[in-house]
């Protein structure tokens, strides 16, 4: 069975950092596409940042510059770093992963079928 697990996330101050980890079981890790996605409250779930099975990287607007999505095939991991948090970047983060190749990213939630179990991340003074 492919399940994701994360970790991470919690209460951070405005302008801090902090990382987001997930770790796959049942499945290697170097054929899929690999992405982060928020769900704050009240909205629908949106895209943060992929990477495709080659490495390319994508980031939404709001979090380019901000955010860094990493991925260790070898250990079956995938990380996402957030610098300079903001109170709009409250949610709840999900990690996905969707069978690619190449270059492919895919951006939006239902081109995803498998999931992490979400982990919140409040930004607040």
């Amino acid at each position: 069975q492919k399940q994701l697990m994360q970790s991470g996330g919690g209460s951070v101050q405005p302008g801090g950092s902090l990382q987001l980890s997930c770790v796959g079981s049942g499945f290697i890790l170097d054929p899929y596409v690999v992405a982060w996605f928020r769900q704050a409250p009240g909205k629908e779930r949106e895209g943060v940042s992929a990477m495709s099975v080659v490495g390319n990287t994508w980031s939404s607007n709001s979090m380019r510059g901000r955010v860094t999505i990493d991925r260790d095939n070898v250990n079956n991991k995938i990380y996402l770093r957030i610098i300079m948090l903001k109170p709009e970047d409250t949610g709840v983060y999900y990690c996905a992963i969707k069978r690619g190749t190449g270059s492919d990213i895919y951006t939006l939630p239902h081109e995803y079928d498998i999931w992490g179990q979400g982990s919140q991340v409040t930004v607040s003074s």
